[in-house]
């Protein structure tokens, strides 16, 4: 887009948008657990479905494209950034509708919704305690850890429908989920809100299950460092961080981007890193587990923008 496109787009923006949370050329670096990226050419915060629905038609009507995005811990953006709208999920309320269930908008934090439901004493979502993205995008990659995952607690969710602009509610079954995949991974939509069911369970014994999990975390993944969390996806039938540990890359270097030394499934940010970077050193990994395990193994984060 050029700077008067940008500038008009904006402009547009305002009638529905508070001024301070349109930004013009901003760097995705800022937005993103990984701090790599260029610039979008217009990010946006959106605190409301209505603003969503807004947005969206006016991306629509004048051609611009939109991408959607949570806290920005699953992606790297590449070095060129992002043309068009970048917009940020940022809703933030709740309900509970019984004793055991609760109703969580898509841009709530998982360590937030967790602390929350710590409080009520409900037990369940131990697991995502300490995975830092929004529900959103943990519903949309069916987020787990520990033996658990997000299928395991989600009853219903609530969803634009891009193809049609309606907005729809899908129970359990009809959210196809998968490892690390479910049916918002496939079909161009923006989770609104989801709903997830609990039990009761003694608050102290929660409180240990996260620590304890917490603890782990501290102990086993770089948490220390920029990343965008687990690069790979485990194998149906390996481990694919054991493959790439025994292929001696724990460590391996390109430029700024570094295999973690604690964990061979992570990719690091070392401090001065770049997209460019990250992604050579994907191809570094690919190519070495193919040659010494015959293993294709696939990519967790997603990628997204211009080289």
């Amino acid at each position: 887009m050029t700077n008067n496109e940008i500038e008009k787009l904006t402009k547009e923006m305002q009638e529905f948008i508070n001024k301070e949370d349109i930004y013009a050329n901003e760097p995705m670096s800022k937005h993103t657990t990984f701090k790599i990226g260029g610039t979008a050419d217009i990010f946006v915060k959106l605190r409301s479905t209505e603003q969503i629905e807004r947005l969206i038609n006016l991306c629509n009507e004048k051609n611009v494209p939109i991408k959607v995005i949570g806290n920005g811990s699953n992606i790297l953006v590449k070095d060129n950034g992002v043309r068009g709208v970048v917009a940020k999920i940022c809703t933030n309320s709740y309900e509970f509708l019984d004793e055991e269930t609760i109703r969580v908008d898509a841009g709530m934090l998982n360590v937030k919704v967790s602390m929350i439901l710590v409080e009520h004493s409900l037990t369940g979502f131990e697991f995502a305690s300490g995975i830092p993205g929004t529900i959103g995008g943990a519903v949309k990659m069916n987020a787990g850890a520990y033996g658990s995952q997000m299928s395991d607690v989600v009853v219903k969710t609530k969803y634009i429908d891009l193809k049609d602009m309606q907005i729809k509610e899908i129970n359990n079954t009809e959210q196809k989920f998968e490892y690390r995949k479910s049916l918002f991974s496939t079909t161009p939509s923006i989770i609104i809100d989801t709903t997830l069911q609990l039990k009761k369970a003694e608050k102290e014994e929660i409180q240990k299950k996260i620590s304890k999990n917490n603890e782990s975390r501290k102990t086993k993944q770089p948490i220390e460092k920029p990343s965008a969390g687990s690069t790979f996806k485990r194998g149906k039938n390996f481990i694919t961080a054991q493959l790439i540990d025994e292929c001696g890359l724990k460590g391996y270097t390109v430029g700024g981007a570094q295999v973690s030394t604690k964990h061979a499934g992570f990719i690091v940010n070392t401090g001065n890193a770049t997209a460019s970077d990250v992604i050579k050193l994907v191809e570094i990994i690919k190519q070495k587990v193919q040659e010494k395990f015959n293993k294709d193994i696939d990519l967790e984060i997603e990628i997204i923008g211009e080289q």
